[in-house]
């Protein structure tokens, strides 16, 4: 092994950490005390400036009024939150493999909406990495406007960390990301209960001054106000979309389910339950204590500076407890910035789920199922890393850009999960049905008047893009399927015996064949080895002992002539296993003799070929170049 690749797996290890067991998987599950955090750490963000979003519609036409018609936009919201939380835990109960739409779709509507489900999951995943990575970014510009010119590097900086996070294994990134979120929680807690005490005893009064914060807050709702003028109909239906934002990442538990410790299912309901508590504490506390405080996400009309509405609400409430209160304020902004960064988190824990069970179905690369050396989806977290960085830098880390795409994806994946559930009650019935399909009736109605409302009001805003991308996403995963359907059928040994060749050959030269599947191209390899020697054995390097079983069988079942070895790569690393055989059978070698190891070098002509297979052949074809006495032989198999 030259010292290229010595250094490489040195790095490796550096940056990943020690390499995790098969049978470690569950330890690196998520409890409901750390799962809680990785799943809450979107929806909780979404909450800091989802009242922001409303009362900047509202505000704009309605002036003073605007404040009395902030809870009746809020209830309907925490009545959509119910519904969403009660038909995802519906979902973990009839579906715990994970997946949540996509396989809520697959199957109650069929193949077309399933893959319009994990289109759009996908890209909404994507859009949260993107999007919470920008808003932290703008955070830290707002304290520190000197780094601006440096906002895209900060951005991909923000990515990259996050990703190697998460490379480094689910239950680490777990405690990492948790402490945060906890302490983001726990500020708004006080913030809350230090509000309302003063609220009840009249020791914070609302505020005065809305007329000059309105000049200012009309800024950003002129086009709104000219279009559509004062409608109350619209104006309430642009709120109640707005402020849905509140709810992106509650359909991520259902996609993570695998993710959580056994039992799953009970786990993973705990964290949706949990989760949805926090949202209706957090998010109704924040709109009734904004309301009555009279606050609005501008803090003067001539001041060019832009204030939120928590940082606000943070400074009215904690602004009269002294030095206490002051270092209560710049907590809750720090951990504010740096939840909007952990937000990005949600989606590394349920995309790569999702992408493993679309590259299990054949719908993407098949290499999307294979764990790293962690034992999380690593190709999976390289995946969004990469796409969320592109996206970034398309749209210029500008997160007012992004939002609309983000938005419609979110009540698209939420209607077709809502109207997957309705069809399944409907067809299974059950204990209860009627009122369970009632309820998915109604999320169904409610997401579909939401996403139209997002898709038809933000649509030149750049929802439109949505509308362009989901098509063709789609096209390219049936292409995948249509693509990988005709290489199992060419591959498929059916008629094994009549191609299986027993060695006739009088030569004793030691001969090793490298397959982990009874197909046609290992079919293929077995037979030239036969014609090359009579002494010939197999090895097959498996990750599991369910895989080595299975193959014995099918063995045993052919009355195969060969001597087969399983050997059972712990850490899913083939190549430590295959060099300390290959090093025992270099030692059998008797003088002059040379191990010639047979591997099987698929060709595929097509451009893409090598983002759908790996190139194993070659690369154990390098690592053997280190072994003196081994030649390797590389046997093509053309795809056509």
């Amino acid at each position: 092994m030259d010292i290229g690749r010595s250094l490489g797996r040195q790095l490796k290890k550096l940056l990943l950490g020690r390499p995790l067991r098969s049978d470690q998987l569950n330890h690196e599950k998520l409890s409901v005390f750390w799962g809680l955090p990785i799943m809450a750490s979107d929806a909780v963000s979404s909450v800091a400036y989802a009242i922001e979003e409303i009362l900047l519609v509202l505000v704009p036409a309605l002036a003073f009024a605007a404040f009395s018609r902030l809870l009746p936009v809020v209830l309907p919201i925490l009545l959509l939150l119910g519904i969403l939380i009660y038909s995802y835990a519906q979902i973990i109960k009839q579906y715990p493999s994970g997946g949540g739409a996509y396989i809520v779709t697959q199957e109650n509507f069929g193949v077309k909406t399933s893959l319009l489900a994990s289109s759009t999951l996908i890209i909404a995943y994507v859009l949260t990495v993107a999007v919470s990575v920008s808003s932290a970014t703008q955070a830290v510009l707002s304290a520190f406007p000197r780094l601006e010119p440096f906002q895209l590097p900060l951005c991909l900086v923000g990515v990259a960390v996050l990703t190697l996070l998460n490379l480094r294994g689910v239950g680490e990134a777990a405690k990492v990301f948790g402490v945060p979120t906890y302490l983001f929680i726990l500020l708004i807690v006080v913030l809350l209960g230090v509000g309302f005490v003063q609220l009840l005893s009249g020791g914070i009064t609302p505020a005065n001054d809305l007329p000059a914060r309105r000049l200012a807050a009309e800024k950003g709702g002129e086009a709104f106000i000219s279009l559509l003028g004062s409608s109350s109909l619209f104006l309430f239906l642009r709120a109640f979309s707005s402020g849905c934002s509140a709810l992106t990442g509650v359909e991520a538990v259902s996609n993570a389910v695998p993710l959580f410790r056994d039992p799953s299912r009970r786990t993973a309901i705990r964290v949706l339950v949990l989760l949805g508590g926090i949202i209706l504490l957090v998010f109704g506390g924040t709109a009734v204590l904004s309301a009555q405080l009279k606050l609005v996400p501008f803090a003067h009309a001539e001041a060019s500076n832009y204030e939120t509405l928590l940082s606000q609400l943070a400074r009215r409430v904690f602004g009269g407890l002294g030095f206490p209160g002051d270092l209560l304020y710049y907590a809750l902004q720090a951990f504010t910035a740096l939840i909007l960064l952990l937000a990005a988190n949600t989606a590394y824990s349920g995309l790569p789920t999702l992408l493993a069970i679309l590259g299990r179905d054949s719908y993407l690369p098949r290499h999307f199922a294979h764990r790293g050396a962690k034992l999380s989806f690593s190709n999976g977290i390289l995946f969004i890393g990469l796409t969320a960085s592109l996206v970034i830098l398309l749209f210029g880390a500008e997160t007012h850009r992004m939002i609309p795409i983000y938005a419609a994806g979110v009540f698209i994946t939420f209607t077709l999960s809502q109207a997957g559930m309705l069809v399944f009650w409907f067809r299974r019935k059950g204990r209860g049905w009627a009122f369970k399909a009632a309820l998915n009736a109604a999320g169904t109605l409610i997401t579909v008047v939401g996403g139209a409302t997002v898709l038809v009001m933000r649509f030149l805003d750049g929802a439109w893009l949505l509308l362009a991308v989901l098509p063709l996403l789609m096209m390219v995963m049936h292409a995948i399927r249509k693509r990988y359907s005709a290489l199992d059928q060419e591959i498929s040994p059916a008629e094994f015996h009549q191609i299986y060749r027993p060695s006739v050959s009088p030569s004793e030269q030691p001969m090793l064949v490298l397959l982990n599947r009874l197909t046609r191209p290992g079919v293929k390899l077995l037979n030239y080895a036969n014609s090359l020697s009579r002494n010939v054995k197999v090895l097959s390097i498996m990750e599991d002992e369910e895989s080595a079983q299975a193959l014995r069988d099918r063995w045993d079942e052919w009355y195969l002539d060969v001597e087969l070895t399983i050997l059972i790569a712990p850490f899913r690393d083939i190549i430590p296993p295959l060099h300390d055989y290959v090093q025992q059978e270099e030692n059998r070698l008797q003088k002059g003799q040379t191990l010639t190891v047979l591997l099987t070098k698929f060709v595929d002509r097509h451009w893409y070929s090598f983002l759908l297979h790996n190139q194993t052949a070659f690369f154990l074809d390098r690592e053997l170049s280190g072994h003196r006495h081994v030649a390797t032989i590389l046997v093509p198999f053309i795809h056509k």
